[in-house]
């Protein structure tokens, strides 16, 4: 089980903050718009962080951010009534930019530009799967062994964890160590959305 099948739960828990929002008077779309843009944050924090350490706790607050705004938004649009498939198009293009920012950042951070690229495949192909199942006729697939809400936990306690120490294992530091993560975990999850949605389909 990974933390998107809590979502859930995660819904009841924003409440306060889906208020907040319909009383500044934000739209589900334009808290979506400032959720991408807390991730471009987040992400050139970890770019500066490469020299500056305490930076990273910046990118994890905003990271932190960018995880609640993400259930900020369609939990707004359902008590908006306004769900669409136009929003949620919307919201999935960005939630991509977004993850592409955070870990382009991390790597640029780092200079492992090779870990970089494929954490950001195992990532996006991750996600894909989890909503091309939808586009065959299935329910959309959250399950595996890494999701949106997994990745965006890690990263916060791995951007946390760099701020405090440099430390090194077999020669990566906890933020290269992360990124092998990604990469090797997040293909193995789209294979494994892969073969969920194939054995329903048969």
């Amino acid at each position: 089980m990974t933390l998107d099948e809590l979502r859930p739960v995660a819904d009841r828990l924003i409440g306060p903050f889906v208020t907040g929002a319909r009383r500044l008077g934000l739209s589900p779309d334009g808290v979506s718009v400032l959720a991408a843009a807390v991730a471009g944050g987040a992400g050139a924090s970890f770019y500066l962080a490469g020299d500056r350490p305490p930076a990273y706790l910046l990118g994890a607050a905003l990271v932190f951010c960018n995880g609640v705004l993400d259930l900020v938004d369609g939990a707004l649009a359902r008590e908006l009534e306004a769900d669409s498939s136009a929003g949620d198009l919307l919201d999935h293009v960005l939630d991509r930019y977004a993850d592409v920012a955070i870990i382009a950042g991390l790597a640029a951070g780092v200079e492992a530009y090779g870990l970089g690229f494929a954490a950001v495949t195992g990532v996006l192909l991750t996600s894909y799967l989890g909503t091309q199942a939808e586009a065959v006729g299935l329910d959309r697939v959250y399950g595996g062994l890494l999701g949106r809400a997994d990745r965006l936990a890690l990263v916060g306690v791995t951007a946390v964890v760099a701020a405090v120490t440099d430390a090194t294992t077999a020669g990566l530091d906890s933020v290269a160590w992360l990124l092998v993560v990604f990469a090797v975990v997040g293909h193995l999850t789209a294979l494994q959305r892969f073969y969920y949605a194939m054995r329903d389909l048969r």
